[in-house]
């Protein structure tokens, strides 16, 4: 089911921005130790939702290798099914190229068909015509929604400091996320922000965000859908450093259960994202795929030696 009923877009923007009403207060739990004096809260969800916004427009100029494992339940030690993908974008869309289980193509003519498809769309992609302005306009109009999405994080969540944590290296600093009284939802996916509470992790030296881990505190209907995604419904999210003030995410796990229609779902999905390179916009992705495919052309080329 993946994310066709939308609520894993919207957290994803929870994973994306954080609130400005941050508030701090004494350390509690045994995994907090003590807050030491540092910069102000508000200024710090500031700079994370400035670099969240960086962060999810990177996804059209970043390519990466996607491992989807599948779940019965949550609990369950061995996926139902792995699914393995090289994610490439592609000016107006995203192409997904399957792999095995090595990471590695599963078959060598097939993988040259779909470079071939991916180049045709990039050479497409960087055209200057009526149709690539309107398919343009359209990734800009997702990108500016969910702009929309993240910025509305700063006001509709409470975040209070409770702790910091060390992971690896880096100190991280922990707010408790929880829905603030007094925001007016002005959409149907912000509306959703009221029901959902969690924590969030923002990196001490970056001011970036390193995790974000919600819960659907409340039944969420998808009237568009004539749906609902299920209250104890989770989503988690780690981040780590790409590039210099670059964020991305090595890691997701959606465990929702819900209806849509009459037919009840359960979405028990891990992602694991590695292999990041910047591939940029297609005037610059082409040449990259076009040297890639030759050199697939010459190694299939070379003469083989009998052993």
């Amino acid at each position: 089911m993946r994310t066709s009923v939308g609520i894993p877009i919207v957290l994803l923007c929870l994973a994306a921005g954080v609130g400005a009403r941050a508030q701090q207060s004494a350390p509690h739990g045994p995994d907090c130790c003590a807050i030491p004096p540092g910069p102000n809260p508000k200024e710090v969800i500031g700079r994370v939702i400035d670099g969240a916004k960086e962060a999810d427009r990177a996804q059209y100029l970043y390519e990466r290798i996607e491992r989807v494992e599948s779940r019965k339940d949550s609990g369950d030690s061995a996926p139902q099914s792995v699914k393995i993908s090289r994610v490439i974008p592609a000016g107006t869309g995203i192409t997904r190229i399957p792999l095995g289980s090595d990471g590695k193509p599963l078959d060598a003519d097939a993988y040259r068909s779909e470079l071939d498809n991916l180049l045709k769309s990039l050479i497409w992609a960087a055209e200057s015509g009526q149709p690539q302005r309107e398919a343009y306009q359209k990734v800009q109009k997702k990108v500016k929604d969910r702009d929309e999405l993240i910025e509305a994080t700063r006001n509709a969540f409470i975040f209070t400091l409770v702790g910091q944590e060390q992971r690896g290296d880096r100190m991280l600093s922990k707010y408790r996320m929880e829905p603030n009284p007094a925001f007016k939802s002005t959409s149907r996916a912000t509306s959703i922000f009221a029901k959902v509470k969690g924590f969030v992790w923002a990196d001490d030296a970056s001011h970036q965000l390193a995790r974000v881990q919600g819960e659907v505190t409340d039944d969420i209907s998808l009237g568009i859908f004539l749906g609902k995604v299920y209250k104890g419904s989770r989503f988690l999210q780690d981040r780590y450093e790409l590039a210099p003030g670059l964020w991305l995410p090595s890691f997701t796990q959606y465990d929702f259960d819900g209806r849509k229609f009459f037919t009840n779902f359960s979405v028990h999905e891990r992602t694991f994202y590695s292999a990041y390179k910047h591939i940029g916009p297609p005037a610059e992705a082409i040449p990259q795929i076009q040297a890639e495919i030759q050199r697939l052309d010459a190694l299939k080329s070379k003469p083989s030696i009998d052993r």
